[in-house]
């Protein structure tokens, strides 16, 4: 299976925790690989950490104001920029790449506007991150 669709089953994933509270490792198909199980353990271990990047960026919207799918789509993009450290045993995804994935995982489930609202807040997120490491 392709890292793009490990991360779109991880997504998945995170998005039915969400909406169904059932323990995550409930929800993985049978033979979802480890990559795809340690990306969504991760991203809700950091789900509040991640929240914050998240609210920080996108205006005038919580958290809990935002789809549950877009909320997946945006945590697990954040998680492999900012710790990609966490997925023990893989080559980290480049900031920009984890952008391109969510936004086009939002091209395919979700509206018409949800691809422009993922890619303003990563990029956003991308940008303070940066600017961090530089001063």
């Amino acid at each position: 299976m392709r890292r793009s669709e490990q991360r779109r089953a991880a997504v998945f994933a995170l998005y039915q925790h969400d909406l169904t509270k059932r323990p995550l490792d409930d929800l993985f198909e049978s033979g979802t690989g480890p990559f795809t199980r340690a990306l969504a353990h991760a991203t809700s271990d950091f789900a509040d950490e991640l929240d914050a990047h998240i609210e920080r960026h996108a205006r005038n919207w919580t958290i809990d104001r935002i789809a549950p799918l877009e909320r997946a789509i945006l945590r697990t993009a954040l998680l492999e920029m900012t710790h990609p450290e966490l997925i023990e045993g893989e080559r980290p995804i480049p900031p920009e790449g984890a952008i391109d994935e969510a936004v086009e995982t939002a091209k395919a489930f979700c509206g018409a506007e949800a691809p422009g609202f993922v890619n303003g807040i990563l990029a956003a997120v991308l940008r303070e991150l940066r600017g961090a490491q530089t001063r």
